[in-house]
């Protein structure tokens, strides 16, 4: 079948290196941030000897001009930030005593349910690949299936929260370095974001990678059983994630819409203005939810699909021939994938300046640009060195023949079909295409108009990534069967510290013109942070837009692993049984939603009662005089949120369990279907 040019030993240094290449490049990324003081400081603090900066030009008059050694505002934006950051901490900290609780019962039911299949047993089973030699016992499945759920679901929580501290660490400083100009806000805006990208994208790879070694250990040769077992860790990710997303959504958009509905509609007041009660709550909220949430979400997509492909190869030709470098092609295809962000990185902090406001939204678009073209060479290379020239792939309960440039176009139309879909994402969300001008322009006939040229837009956005996925699942299936849909998945996720640090830059521009808001700074630098806000607005949504696209393609594989694993030979949808699960599992998104969507009005009425009572009852509050209960309004989007986002948490993840338990496999097959062709339109 053809040699491995990559020894084995080559791809255990590869992966662990590119992964601390990854961690120590988000460290000194933060150092960088870190150089920009919450602290006052005049000519000397700010520059070198003789007001030199280091450099090598003074800018001490431009400091002069922009208002730089104004204490003031530099105290205003440090105790700001401070507020936001505790109020994101105490949420989070809040949110993860219920989720650990989640946590440590559903571990405990993954145990019960994959050691009762063989009764608990530690007898060595047959080999599912081959009955004649035996395997590790079921009980053991069990197990280490529990352990990499716990690994998944803590790594998840971790990204989740160092996420949200970078970026309440980084938004007064963006503030601060606004005053300077537009690209230095920019910078550091963006190199905040790139700390959290590179630290969910290496510390996903190595726990990963230092897991399966660990495994090893004890499964020996039996590479279907350790990955198997292994598959839990994809499990856990996306499980927290489930909890950070709904959780921080309900808390961001509630906060979001009480302060908007009373200050800005019934009060008249600018948005981000300190005398609204709600406005920590607001900024806190884009913290939680579009930083700690889509973290977890992202790191969710990239463990499930890393395992999905692992579980596929474990008992195809790689796994059964115990061919370790191309068993571990997926983890190979992150690694370069952490070396090419890095480079791409470079491009929007180092290589080129951004100098005037309308350079922004291009820059950001160039990352996503650089780094599919950096990565589809990158995959190309990984694909002829750490692969045979031809091997097989299970595909249900046959061995298909792939050749290895089959398996590149398979991750290359994902990583493609990733770029599609961020492109898309920016022409219905961005202010510059004709879109978003018609739903502006549809605002000057009321209210009615706005929401229904809004609702057609959201429902024409659909069509393009729709197609772009189905190419890439159609293209992906037909050459490497369900192993190509899951690396495919892999591709769209491989760029995932670019695509985590344009995403997570959106929030803290957000927070950024926010706080400049509130620190009473001029009306030129509220410019520079609105158009940074504005260009973020449109990367957070480029950012779902690679969730919801890899997630669909992640969906399908974990589909195919459930029916193959069953042992369904088909899913006949003119079967009853079949037919009834379809319908209630396309149901299920929209009673997802309706859940989620209840909540927040819910949440938002218990806001926006609080803030009028703080405008009517404290007295000098809307003549600035008196500072608002900022207090108040965190702690009820935080008890509001905690409480509302565990039904529909349940609603996922124990509808399976109960439609497999009392209607059986074919059911539940028809229920994931059908959840995962409406999800995707719905989302």
């Amino acid at each position: 079948m053809g040699g491995v040019i990559l020894p084995d030993i080559g791809a255990e240094i590869l992966i662990p290196l590119c992964a601390i290449i990854g961690i120590g490049f988000s460290l000194f990324q933060w150092l960088l941030v870190s150089k920009v003081k919450l602290v006052p400081g005049g000519r000397d603090a700010a520059a070198g000897n003789n007001g030199v900066r280091k450099n090598g030009y003074n800018d001490y008059l431009i400091e002069e001009e922009e208002g730089l050694n104004d204490h003031n505002v530099v105290l205003k934006c440090a105790d700001i930030q401070s507020a936001i950051s505790e109020g994101a901490t105490s949420f989070l900290l809040t949110e993860y005593k219920y989720v650990g609780v989640f946590m440590i019962a559903f571990a405990i039911l993954i145990f019960l349910f994959l050691g009762s299949v063989e009764g608990f047993s530690t007898k060595a089973q047959p080999c599912t690949y081959d009955p004649l030699k035996t395997c590790k016992p079921a009980l053991a499945t069990a197990v280490f299936s529990t352990v990499s759920f716990l690994l998944g679901a803590i790594t998840s929580v971790i990204s989740g929260f160092l996420g949200m501290k970078i970026a309440t660490y980084a938004n007064a400083r963006t503030t601060l370095e606004a005053r300077k100009g537009v690209g230095k806000a920019f910078i550091t805006a963006f190199r905040s974001g790139a700390v959290m990208g590179f630290l969910l994208a290496a510390n996903g790879l190595l726990v990963l990678f230092i897991a399966i070694n660990l495994f090893k250990i004890y499964y020996g040769d039996d590479w279907a059983g350790l990955f198997e077992a292994i598959t839990g860790y994809g499990l856990g990710g996306s499980s927290m994630a489930l909890f950070g997303r709904v959780g921080g959504g309900i808390y961001t958009k509630a906060a979001d819409v009480g302060a908007d509905l009373v200050g800005k509609v019934e009060r008249n007041i600018p948005e981000d203005d300190p005398r609204n009660p709600a406005v920590i709550a607001d900024n806190v909220g884009d913290n939680v939810g579009d930083i700690a949430g889509m973290g977890s979400d992202l790191f969710g997509s990239y463990a499930e699909s890393s395992c999905a492909a692992l579980v596929v190869a474990s008992i195809s030709s790689f796994g059964i021939d115990h061919e370790l470098t191309p068993m571990l092609y997926p983890l190979i295809i992150s690694s370069v994938g952490i070396l090419v962000c890095l480079l791409t990185t470079l491009f929007a902090t180092d290589f080129f300046e951004i100098k005037a406001v309308k350079e922004i939204e291009p820059a950001l678009k160039k990352q996503l640009i650089i780094s599919t073209v950096l990565m589809t060479v990158g995959i190309a290379i990984v694909s002829w060195i750490a692969l045979p020239s031809s091997f097989t792939i299970f595909n249900f309960g046959t061995q298909k023949v792939v050749k290895n440039w089959q398996l590149f176009l398979c991750v290359a139309v994902g990583l493609w079909a990733g770029l599609i879909i961020g492109f898309v994402t920016e022409y219905y969300t961005s202010n510059a295409y004709s879109p978003v001008q018609d739903v502006a322009d549809s605002c000057r006939t009321g209210a009615a108009t706005n929401v229904i040229f809004g609702l057609a837009l959201g429902y024409k956005s659909v069509i393009i990534p729709i197609f772009a996925i189905a190419v890439s699942i159609f293209v992906s299936f037909t050459f490497a069967a369900m192993y190509g849909i899951a690396v495919a998945a892999l591709g769209m996720l491989s760029t995932i510290a670019t695509g985590l640090a344009i995403d997570a830059y959106g929030p803290i521009s957000d927070n950024a013109g926010g706080i400049a808001e509130m620190a009473g700074m001029s009306h030129r630098i509220r410019e520079r942070t609105d158009a940074l806000d504005a260009a973020g607005n449109t990367t957070a949504a480029i950012g779902k837009g690679f969730a919801i696209g890899s997630a669909a393609l992640v969906s399908l594989a974990l589909f195919g692993a459930f029916v193959s694993r069953a042992s369904i030979s088909i899913v006949d949808v003119l079967t009853p049984k079949v037919f009834i699960g379809l319908i209630v599992g396309a149901m299920l998104p929209y009673w997802f939603s309706a859940m989620t969507m209840k909540s927040v009005g819910s949440a938002a009425l218990k806001m926006v009662e609080e803030v009028r009572r703080q405008f009517n009852t404290i007295p000098g509050l809307m003549e600035g005089t008196t500072k608002p209960d900022y207090a108040t309004c965190v702690k009820i989007s935080t008890d509001a949120s905690i409480k509302e986002m565990i039904p529909p948490g349940a609603l996922v993840m124990l509808t399976p369990l109960i439609v497999g338990i009392f209607f059986g496999v074919e059911t539940l097959s028809g229920v994931l279907a059908g959840s995962l062709v409406s999800g995707v339109q719905v989302c």
